[in-house]
Formats: C-alpha cells, structure tokens, sequence
C-alpha cells in the first residue's frame, strides 16, 4: 500500500474512533426519535365503503387504485351504507380506519359516542336524494301522472333502504316533515339491488337513494322507462329545514344529451358525504387520503363545478390538522421534489432533527480537542523513554544507552501521524539526536 495512502487511511481511522461515540449518542437519538415518532405509515388501512354497485364503493376502488401507488394496501370494507361505517369507525374493535360517511352523521356520533374520537378529512360530493317511483303506481294510486309532493305516498309500497344505510334515517326526517304517517305506508328495508328488482317487477311502488350520481343503479334507473324522478319542488326549503343538506339540480340532459335525459331540469336534496377516520389513524395516511381525495374528487360532475371538491366546508366532524394543512397550503412542499417515503420522514421528524441538532452542536466541541490529544499522544508517549535514556547519563554505560536510542528511533520512525503534526514528529527525532550526542560526548570525556 502506498505510504501516503496509508496515511490517509490511518488519519481517517483517529478521527473515526475519536468521533464514534459522538456517532453512536447521534444515532442512538435518531433512533429513539424514529420509533417514538413512528413517521412511516403503516401499509395497509381498511376503508368502509357501502354497498355493491353503489357510490362508496365506486370511490372505495378509485382510493385503493390511487393508494397502491404510494405502497399502501387498502382494504375495502362493503357496508349498507354510512349508519354502518359510522358504527364502524366509533368501535375501536372492528378494525376500521376510514369510512364514508353521509351528511347528518355527525347527529348520530354526539348521541352514541365522542364526536372527538372521529375526525373529517373534508366535504367530498353532494349525495342527492334519488326518489324514484313507477308511472304506473302513480297513476293507478294517485290518478295523476306526476308526484308533486311526498304526501302523495299514502298508501304506497316504499323501500326506504336496508338497515345500516344511511337513507331511512333521512327519509323518516323527510316524511315527519311533511306529516305523512309512515303506518299509511307499505315501508320495505330492502339492500339497493335487491330494491331495483322488486320496483321494475312492480313488488313496490317507490325507493329512495341518498348516493351519488356515480352509482350505477342510479344511472341505470335515470334511463329506465316508466321510472320517473321525484323533483323536489320545495328542495331550498328542505334544506332550511335540515342543515346537512343543500338544495341542487340535475341540469337538463345532463345524462343522456341526445335523448335529453332528464327532460327539465330536476331539484334535489343533497347531504354531503365526508370521509371520516378515526383520530388515532397515522397523520401520513390522513395525508395521503386528502391527496387521494383530491384526485378522485375535484374534477366536475353533474352537481359540482371544477375544484369545489373536495373542502373543508360543510363538515360536521372536527376537520383533522392533516386535512386542515392540506387544504390550507397543498400537499407538502418536500414531496413535489423526494419520494414519499422520504419527503413524509423530513417531515414527521424535522422537529425531532433539529432538537438532536441542538444536542449535538455543543458535544461536537469536544471532538477536535480529543482528535488531537489521541494524535500527539503517539508522540509525546516516547519523550518519558528519552527522558529516561537522559537521565541514565553517567549512571549507564554509553553502549546501553546508545542501543536503547537506537531501539527508540526504529519505534519512532514506525509512528504515521497526519501532516499537521509532522512538525512533532521531527521534533521528536531531533530530540532523539540531541540525547544521543549527549551520550557520546560523555563516553569520550569518561575514555
């Protein structure tokens, strides 16, 4: 090996020993900062959607495709709907981390639990009330070939949707409010497909959906014929009356252009739906969810404008400090230029960083100081033997003497020190010199 490399290489071993403890206390506090900061998120979630061919879980498939990118399984949980999830997300047992939630679950969470035990990441979409019912029940129960006004139900088969969904509850509300009597009804608590079936065989006359537009039994029954939509005249007024809603309107043709479908513009009530986790869920996740949100949610649909969704407008839970971040300033500024991996650790445990930081500035003063005396000690150790050597002059033979320097300087001349201190090094030798010359002038006084 050449000399000057290995040099190097020795200089580079001093400091590193000199230095390791510093290293090992560095990353003995990284590593308690990694595990009690826990900045990675776990790899898989579970997200209740609702039921089969509805919206939930529609949007349920569009998260996971979007989540699958950032390495993160998510497992879709189906429901009936979002009494369910809310049930769900308020039992820590059911291994639920996010759900879906309809626009008045915020009543039922005060009543049963801690709001504060589920956080929102935000308003996603308007859920209109779909009321559809045969022609043929109206005319033949009615005598009119239009439903004005939900009183007209009186005596109708209705399905108000299957229990765990969030559809009853605000069809009961509705009914109340326009005092319609549900023991005048023929109620049914059929699933969504199920419900379909039974109104286009004429086993009921009417059904209600609180979905979104992207439900297909929604899209297939807006083109069916002889299955008209209930149009909420007094839509402004319903959402007077119940605050979680807002009056909108299918636009004309929205559906089909070229067969103009619907043929008037439709009003309808909408709750907005929520997506809402449970407070202890990884701040990352509830990051990577309002981003997915975004993607998923923010393009223009039947009932909303480019980028109204989604928002942290029309929340009845508490808004997450994640979502709330999000909404505020975008996504994180480190992940438009590192892995997510990577941008989300910076940003977990900076705080953490900076404090080790601050720990270790002023222990780090201490490493030059010890550098230096491990090196010099290399040199100065030899100058208690040349002392000694000094002090036998006289009381020593010269030849003894003379042999102990010569053993001295072979050990000396094996010592490698870096260039800074070569000056020592030299000095040390010219040392060794002067003693020797000492020697020899008192071996030939003596002769």
């Amino acid at each position: 090996m050449p000399k000057v490399l290995r040099n190097t290489l020795l200089s580079a071993r001093d400091l590193l020993v000199t230095a390791g403890p510093f290293i090992l206390i560095a990353l003995a506090l990284l590593v308690v900062a990694y595990f009690a900061l826990d900045p990675n998120p776990p790899r898989k979630v579970v997200l209740a959607t609702g039921p089969e061919q509805g919206a939930y879980a529609e949007f349920g498939k569009r998260y996971a495709a979007a989540l699958k990118q950032r390495g993160i399984d998510v497992q879709l949980r189906a429901t009936q709907g979002a009494a369910e999830n809310m049930r769900l997300l308020l039992d820590p047992a059911s291994g639920v981390d996010l759900a879906f939630l309809q626009g008045g679950a915020g009543e039922r969470a005060r009543s049963q639990a801690d709001a504060d035990a589920i956080t929102s990441l935000g308003s996603l979409f308007y859920e209109p009330v779909w009321l559809f019912y045969r022609e043929e029940s109206m005319r033949r129960l009615a005598k009119t070939d239009q439903l004005a006004s939900l009183t007209q139900l009186a005596g109708w088969k209705f399905n108000i949707g299957a229990r765990g969904s969030g559809a009853p509850n605000l069809m009961r509300k509705m009914l109340e409010a326009n005092q319609v009597d549900l023991e005048s009804l023929t109620i049914t608590r059929l699933e969504p497909t199920p419900a379909v079936m039974a109104l286009l065989n004429g086993e009921i006359d009417a059904l209600v959906f609180v979905s979104a537009p992207e439900s297909l039994l929604v899209q297939m029954l807006l083109q069916t014929p002889g299955v008209k939509l209930f149009d909420f005249a007094q839509a402004e007024a319903y959402s007077r009356r119940f605050p979680f809603t807002s009056p909108v309107t299918l636009p004309r043709g929205v559906v089909d252009l070229a067969k103009d479908v619907p043929p008037t513009d439709m009003r309808l009530v909408a709750p907005t739906a929520t997506l809402a986790a449970q407070r202890d869920t990884h701040p990352a996740l509830l990051q990577l969810f309002v981003q997915a949100a975004h993607g998923v949610h923010s393009e223009a649909g039947w009932f909303q404008r480019k980028g109204e969704f989604p928002s942290a407008k029309n929340t009845e839970l508490p808004l997450s400090k994640e979502a709330e971040r999000f909404y505020r300033t975008g996504p994180p500024l480190l992940q438009h230029y590192l892995p997510f991996w990577l941008a989300n650790l910076i940003d977990r445990m900076w705080v953490a960083l900076v404090s080790i930081i601050a720990i270790l500035i002023p222990m780090s003063r201490i490493v030059p100081p010890l550098y230096e005396f491990r090196i010099r000690s290399r040199i100065f150790r030899w100058y208690g033997q040349l002392r000694t050597v000094e002090d036998g002059i006289g009381e020593q033979s010269a030849d003894e003497l003379l042999q102990e320097l010569s053993r001295i300087e072979s050990r000396v001349e094996q010592v490698t020190v870096p260039l800074s201190y070569a000056d020592e090094l030299y000095a040390l030798r010219s040392h060794i010199n002067l003693v020797r010359r000492r020697v020899q002038q008192d071996q030939e006084s003596s002769e």
